[in-house]
């Protein structure tokens, strides 16, 4: 028999995979940022104030930060499609008990596993896809699932925030975790086994952290997102400080959150050829964009297409950086990718106490010029990290070809899985 059809067979995308996946990531983002928006209907409904009531947000995130290192390290052994399907289910529970419980810490508790669940995932989710689409192609394949984050915060949360509006906030979880359990049902179909390769070495943080390029990437991505949370925290402060109506606040996370797949698409095209050129164009454009916001954000028009190049940008990142991490983390790639789970995380948080900071001492205009401040120290850490953190791809000046040793290990779980 010809070696072609095989050859064709395992360079094909496995687009049904890829879909449930991103539909998962959506789901998860929803579930992250459901109850900012609700956060009044959650307030008188269990009975507590406000600002109590915003733990049910703050302790999910808090979660993360504390357990995604040792949870991965700990269920590292279980298979990567059987994993991905349980953590969507544990999704499902959580959200069914913050909708079905009336005590508050009930609640909260609800939320804690959920937040486990979330840091699992994306430590899980991109090695994952890494070693089920053909390795020239895996830029494209994480623009696909990561489409669903920019979904999750353009369509997911406001959505989820008007249905609670009108059917009541406890509706809105109900129907996130029926939601998760549909998709729980997907991915046990779709999800292609990837067995763990018995001579593998034992997924180290040590060992990940010691490899040239993954703490440059680990300090570098979540400089990226402090910058963008410090101002997009405080969006509606800057914006009413510039003059601009109420409902430019409302239409500009809109265009943020739809840029950001234009974003995605546009990595998804260069990540696999130019990482290293996209990466350094769109760190600077979104440097260039927070300094230009409070001169050209004075205006309808002129925030909104300020806000287009800034989600846009901030879409790409995403991609180029998650690309970078993998390829950095080599045969610890799991372990690298869990490392940037945590940092993202810190960087977010610290992010939104770095534009509180900048709103009190500078005012709402300045946040913006504030949040620029990280992203130029990013674009250093980029520019000094061409050997290893962020090197040139094959279509860029200087590309060397990775280590085929690298790659034995993914080559090998395909292997398997076909077994």
């Amino acid at each position: 028999m010809s070696s072609a059809t095989p050859a064709s067979a395992r360079d094909r995308m496995p687009f049904g995979a890829l879909l449930v996946l991103s539909m998962i990531g959506f789901t998860a983002i929803t579930t992250e940022l459901l109850p900012s928006g609700l956060l009044p209907q959650i307030s008188a409904g269990l009975n507590v104030s406000e600002p109590v009531a915003g733990y049910l947000t703050a302790g999910y995130a808090a979660i993360i930060v504390a357990t995604v290192i040792p949870a991965s390290m700990l269920l590292s052994r279980i298979p990567r499609h059987i994993l991905l399907m349980a953590l969507v289910l544990t999704f499902a529970i959580s959200n069914a008990l913050v909708g079905l419980v009336s005590d508050f810490g009930a609640a909260l508790a609800a939320r804690l596993v959920g937040g486990i669940a979330h840091g699992l995932l994306w430590t899980a989710m991109a090695p994952f896809v890494a070693r089920i689409v053909p390795a020239h192609k895996v830029g494209k394949a994480m623009a696909i699932v990561f489409s669903g984050n920019s979904l999750g915060l353009a369509i997911g949360a406001p959505l989820g925030t008007a249905l609670g509006g009108l059917v009541g906030w406890r509706a809105s979880f109900l129907l996130l975790a029926g939601a998760g359990v549909v998709l729980a049902g997907l991915a046990l179909w779709l999800l292609p086994a990837v067995r763990r390769v018995p001579d593998a070495p034992r997924p180290s943080l040590r060992k990940a952290v010691g490899l040239p390029g993954v703490k440059s990437v680990a300090i570098a991505w979540p400089l990226m997102l402090m910058a963008h949370f410090a101002l997009f925290t405080f969006i509606a402060p800057f914006l009413r400080e510039a003059g601009l109506p109420d409902y430019s606040i409302t239409l500009s996370l809109t265009v943020l959150g739809f840029s950001g797949l234009v974003g995605i698409w546009i990595a998804g095209i260069t990540v696999d050829l130019r990482p290293r050129r996209s990466l350094l164009m769109t760190t600077a454009v979104i440097a260039a964009a927070y300094v230009l916001l409070p001169m050209g954000g004075t205006t309808v028009p002129g925030a909104l297409v300020l806000m287009a190049v800034w989600g846009a940008a901030f879409g790409a990142i995403g991609i180029y950086n998650q690309s970078a991490i993998l390829r950095a983390g080599k045969e610890y790639r799991e372990a690298a990718n869990g490392l940037t789970v945590l940092t993202i995380q810190l960087g977010i948080t610290i992010g939104a106490l770095y534009g509180a900071a900048a709103l009190t001492t500078l005012g709402p205009l300045m946040v913006p010029v504030a949040a620029a401040l990280p992203v130029v120290v990013a674009l250093v850490i980029v520019v000094a990290g061409r050997e290893h953190a962020y090197p040139p791809g094959p279509k860029e000046d200087g590309f060397v070809a990775a280590d085929k040793s690298t790659e034995q290990p993914i080559a090998a779980a395909r292997t398997a899985s076909r077994a």
